[in-house]
């Protein structure tokens, strides 16, 4: 009996330490109250959770491959929209939002985000935590991001981003945790949004945003991309 027993401590231990060595990857499946996907294009990571690594990659876009078309939440400007974060935000690093309109006579649920389209809404800023680079969303569950009030109403992809800096002191280290939700946007504004990018196209991987050693001692980061239009 005790041989048992202490081959059942023995197995549990070591399945607790396998499992807190499992890499904690995560998704932004749902705008907050809705479905899994229902409103948000099912991303490639939908079961991994793996986030993208290539920033010249076609997945940097919206982390689909060929056609994830979704239904499409109505959002007024000047509101706020939420995504579920699932699990929590696990890794140190920046939350960016894009928006993108749909060209004049296509479709969002066909249009696949391609060109210099994309403008961003909110660039997350990062603090100095014991000498080290700390951010707000880490270990959050929903992040929110508000559609500013001069956005000409129309057809958006909205995209959020996570970028994941653990690993970061590497090319290639950086991980992009990314989904995009279609949205209408009514109640708009004259605003003329910009500075557009391309994904791919807006960063590189050595980037200073990108290529970064979060515990080197730096006291002060810029996150990769455009400027942030406010609307």
């Amino acid at each position: 009996m005790k041989l048992l027993s202490a081959l059942g401590i023995s197995m549990a231990v070591e399945a607790v330490s396998a499992a807190a060595l499992q890499p904690r990857h995560y998704t932004f499946p749902a705008l907050t109250g809705t479905s899994d996907w229902q409103f948000v294009r099912t991303t490639d990571n939908f079961q991994s959770n793996a986030g993208v690594s290539n920033v010249n990659s076609q997945q940097i876009r919206c982390y689909t491959s060929g056609s994830r078309s979704a239904q499409t939440q109505t959002v007024s400007a000047g509101s706020s929209v939420t995504f579920k974060a699932n699990p929590n935000i696990f890794h140190p690093g920046p939350l960016q939002f894009y928006m993108a309109k749909a060209p004049s006579g296509q479709s969002i649920e066909s249009w696949d985000g391609s060109g210099n389209v994309w403008f961003k809404i909110y660039a997350e800023q990062a603090t100095v935590a014991n000498g080290q680079l700390a951010w707000a969303s880490l270990n959050k569950n929903s992040v929110s991001v508000t559609i500013p009030r001069n956005t000409p109403s129309g057809d958006y992809l909205l995209r959020v981003e996570h970028i994941a800096l653990h690993q970061a002191s590497q090319a290639g280290g950086a991980q992009f945790y990314i989904s995009c939700a279609q949205i209408r946007v009514t109640n708009g504004g004259s605003g003329n949004p910009g500075p557009l990018v391309s994904f791919p196209g807006a960063y590189s991987a050595n980037d200073p945003g990108i290529q970064v050693n979060i515990y080197s001692g730096v006291r002060s980061y810029t996150p990769p991309g455009p400027a942030v239009w406010t609307g």
